[in-house]
């Protein structure tokens, strides 16, 4: 019995070795729909399909003020925590070119979001549908490319379309 469980922990040390000599296997690099390359956002539009647009723009003092759907001042830490969201916004995986945007929900898209830069360049990102395990959303990135992203991060911003970032709420 004893030498049956010297053998066992000898075997045992041998196999834990052997475990702690494999080369770890490296990961992929996390890629973005919006980068920090893109430059500073200075605008932010939100079209849902139904309903009214929202819009923030930063004005001449760098102070996000809303434009639509009424002029008012702005929620600063709402707008600009949305505007980190974007540049946070990944890219789940690549949906293959040639692929149908029907079949995405991408032909009458849920959302559209236009995110204008300081350099004067816009970008679009267009909604569709959530995949089938409400993981993630299906997104196209400027009308060309089909990626899916990360369901907390687009809710998140989609928040700004249910709830704008009035600092004081306008009188009617």
């Amino acid at each position: 019995m004893l030498a049956a469980l010297v053998g066992l922990a000898f075997y045992l040390n041998r196999e834990k070795d052997k475990t702690g000599a494999e080369e770890a296997t490296p990961t992929a690099e996390k890629s973005f729909i919006f980068t920090a390359a893109d430059g500073l956002i200075t605008s932010i539009e939100i079209k849902p399909a139904e309903g009214d647009a929202v819009k923030v723009d930063r004005n001449a003092e760098n102070i996000w003020a809303m434009t639509l759907p009424a002029e008012a001042e702005a929620d600063q830490g709402a707008v600009e925590a949305a505007a980190t969201q974007l540049t946070a916004l990944p890219i789940s995986s690549q949906i293959e070119a040639g692929k149908p945007p029907e079949i995405f929900g991408l032909d009458n898209p849920a959302y559209v979001i236009t995110v204008g830069f300081k350099d004067g360049k816009t970008r679009t990102l267009e909604v569709g549908d959530a995949t089938p395990t409400n993981q993630g959303y299906y997104a196209r990135v400027d009308k060309d490319r089909m990626v899916i992203t990360d369901t907390s991060g687009i809710e998140a911003l989609l928040q700004l379309a249910f709830f704008p970032p009035y600092l004081n709420t306008p009188t009617p």
